[in-house]
């Protein structure tokens, strides 16, 4: 059978059909919230399981068939949730299976968690292990698909499944080129038209971008999640202790490790300058520091069990350097975006006057991109927050 697109009314037949599910009849209804696909739960009418049904759709659902999208993106998700089920299990959903015919995962019911930008946006906070597990999760993912964690020949065969060009293509357009161009899907504020137009003239901003795609394109480091950001982290409390999963890494691909690590602290240097606009205490502030002390020090902890021994510890700390510099200048290319360009954020379009701390966002996005080189330590940007 090919490829069918599932409805609400098809899901029982389907999780039963797939060896998911037993002859009770279960409660079925669709939670799709994202832009690009469909999630069904599936609950037993005595609410003691239940499973959660996503399928990517031949196009963009917010959009419908007017902008078309393969549904093979649904392949690169499987694949990186089963490199990080072998290296991070806790930090992911649990998979139950892929149906490659169908573009289709069936995987643990997260209902019971929230969503972090929610929260954020809900006056809530990161709390305690929140950013120190996405850190270690981009870590462990990174080291373990890098040359240093992985053959030679196991990282070619990855590298080569791993091509994405239709959803690289968007983020290398929307994410690292239109917002410094007159381009259709660019939006923002009234209140923003100057900062808008002066960063399409800003020949030293354009360059530093450019250099920044080129990275993006070129730089096969390591498996990343793709679209790390606030909206795909899901946090809550299972058996009194927390839970932090990352979900949603349809955009994965062989890239440079800074691109992960660069889009959640984006989002969180715009949960801090919302709870700022709010005057909301809380801890968001301290996210991007917590997120890099534990990428460092997980890396670290992984780098006596490297393949190859070549490289010494004096190169590591190089390539940590790096790894921050370039994680600080595609922060600052995804706030740029997310205020000037395509998919703007809620945690400032929802303020009741976003004018404000869009305006800083932006001034703040600019100084991460054209002054990375110089900002050494979370110190320093968090003296930008100031």
């Amino acid at each position: 059978m090919g490829y069918r697109i599932l409805e609400t009314e098809d899901v029982a037949g389907y999780l039963r059909e797939r060896g998911h599910w037993g002859t009770d009849e279960p409660e079925v209804r669709e939670v799709s919230d994202g832009n690009m696909n469909r999630v069904f739960l599936a609950t037993a009418t005595d609410g003691t399981r239940s499973l959660a049904v996503k399928q990517a759709l031949p196009w963009v659902r917010v959009a419908g068939p007017s902008w078309p999208m393969s549904p093979e993106r649904a392949d690169a998700e499987a694949r990186a949730y089963e490199q990080v089920a072998e290296v991070a299990p806790d930090k992911i959903p649990a998979i139950h299976g892929y149906d490659s015919d169908n573009y289709a995962l069936v995987m643990e019911d997260m209902s019971d968690l929230e969503v972090l930008r929610t929260i954020l946006n809900e006056g809530g906070t990161y709390g305690p292990d929140t950013s120190r597990r996405i850190g270690e999760f981009v870590a462990q993912l990174s080291f373990a698909t890098s040359d240093f964690g992985m053959p030679s020949a196991e990282r070619k065969a990855l590298i080569a499944a791993s091509v994405s060009p239709e959803l690289c293509k968007i983020t290398e357009d929307v994410v690292l080129s239109e917002p410094y161009l007159e381009h259709e899907h660019n939006h923002w504020h009234p209140g923003l038209d100057d900062l808008a137009a002066a960063f399409r003239s800003d020949p030293r901003l354009r360059t530093e971008v450019a250099e920044l795609r080129h990275l993006f394109m070129t730089g096969a480091q390591a498996l990343l999640h793709g679209d790390l950001h606030t909206g795909s982290v899901m946090v809550g409390t299972r058996e009194g202790a927390p839970v932090v999963r990352v979900f949603d890494p349809e955009f994965s691909f062989v890239g440079p490790i800074g691109f992960d690590l660069g889009l959640y602290w984006a989002n969180t240097l715009v949960s801090a300058a919302r709870a700022d606009a709010l005057g909301v205490e809380g801890d968001h502030g301290d996210q991007l520091r917590l997120s890099w002390d534990a990428f460092r020090g997980e890396f670290r902890r992984l780098w006596p069990t490297r393949v190859d021994t070549f490289f010494d510890d004096a190169f590591l700390d190089r390539f940590l350097d790096r790894v921050w510099t370039e994680s600080l200048g595609f922060a600052g290319a995804e706030i740029v975006r997310r205020v000037i360009g395509f998919a703007h954020l809620t945690d400032l379009t929802t303020l009741p006057d976003p004018v404000p701390a869009s305006r800083r966002a932006l001034l703040l996005g600019r100084e991460l991109i054209v002054r990375r080189a110089e900002l050494t330590s979370p110190e320093d940007v968090e003296a930008l927050l100031r």
